[in-house]
């Protein structure tokens, strides 16, 4: 009764009157990064969404009237297009084969640190997650010249007597050789994690197993891997999203060749974006959108039901 007089008496309308206060004051200060991102975020994806149901070209910047809608047809047109469909091969193919590799690596990476390796621990850390945080630019350029023709690789290669392919310039062996380099990169993060998870796992658990006279291969099978299952979901969702829109590789290595074989379906929509298709482009963009939300609600499908 006591509460209640106090909500409607002068206390309550003094305690309301301070909450407006800080409400306002709260959203004064924090009005500079909404009106950005309003600007700068919700405004273009709003814009992108709305032109993928148009035929906006370039032509039409200057007309803005002259744009018609067309429903869903340009998502039609990008299905249907065969250098999409193309594109969607090429990312499928990197995917499938960079993820497993990279979480091999990880996870070969982190078990090392955690107990393989006794001596110089920060050093190994450091080393292997240093291509993470490095430019994807300035990496590719470094590898662009360790896979010349005549770069570092083919002369290890000729020491063996072994002469290696034109790796960036032959239809076969230049999207492995993305492959491999987003491998390279990429390792580091999951590294990070799977470690982080790996030291979450309560020693006395271990040690049960080991006293049950579980090996060290069934410990893993058995105990280690279901408990990082968490950190799996983790990873595997932050690197599939990555890999799904892999550009800089294929842009600055071999600027989606040869013959397209490293076009990407994000190097597709730069290409259709730079002809002036504008809604072809949006709409292209949002079925790519369509297929990274499948692809992780899959993921977390999979390994929440697991963990």
């Amino acid at each position: 009764m006591s509460g209640a007089a106090s909500l409607t008496g002068p206390a309550g309308g003094a305690n309301a009157a301070r909450r407006r206060r800080q409400t306002a004051i709260a959203w004064t200060f924090a009005a500079p990064f909404v009106i950005i991102f309003a600007m700068f975020m919700v405004l273009p994806i709003a814009a992108s969404l709305g032109f993928s149901f148009t035929d906006l070209t370039a032509q039409d910047v200057r007309t803005p009237f002259n744009v018609d809608v067309v429903g869903l047809r340009q998502y039609a047109d990008v299905l249907t297009d065969p250098r999409f469909q193309h594109a969607a091969g090429v990312t499928a193919v990197f995917v499938l084969a960079g993820i497993p590799l990279t979480v091999a690596l990880g996870l070969a990476l982190a078990l090392a640190l955690n107990s393989g390796v006794r001596r110089f621990k920060p050093v190994y850390r450091v080393a292997f997650y240093a291509p993470v945080v490095t430019s994807v630019v300035a990496v590719s350029v470094i590898w662009r010249h360790i896979l010349a023709r005549d770069g570092l690789l083919n002369m290890l290669l000729a020491l063996v007597g072994v002469q290696g392919p034109d790796w960036l310039n032959s239809t076969t062996w230049a999207l492995p050789s993305l492959v491999l380099m987003a491998v390279w990169r990429n390792a580091g993060t999951l590294m990070v994690i799977f470690l982080a998870g790996l030291q979450s796992i309560p020693p006395a658990v271990m040690e049960a197993a080991a006293m049950d006279g579980a090996g060290p291969w069934r410990r893993l099978r058995s105990v280690t891997l279901p408990l990082l299952r968490p950190a799996m979901l983790l990873g595997g969702v932050l690197i599939s999203v990555g890999y799904l829109q892999f550009f800089e590789e294929s842009f600055v290595m071999t600027q989606g060749g040869p013959l397209e074989s490293t076009l990407s379906l994000t190097y597709y929509t730069f290409n259709t974006f730079g002809f002036g298709d504008f809604a072809k482009a949006s709409a292209a963009s949002y079925l790519m959108f369509v297929v990274i939300a499948a692809v992780s609600l899959v993921q977390f499908r999979l390994l929440r039901r697991a963990t």
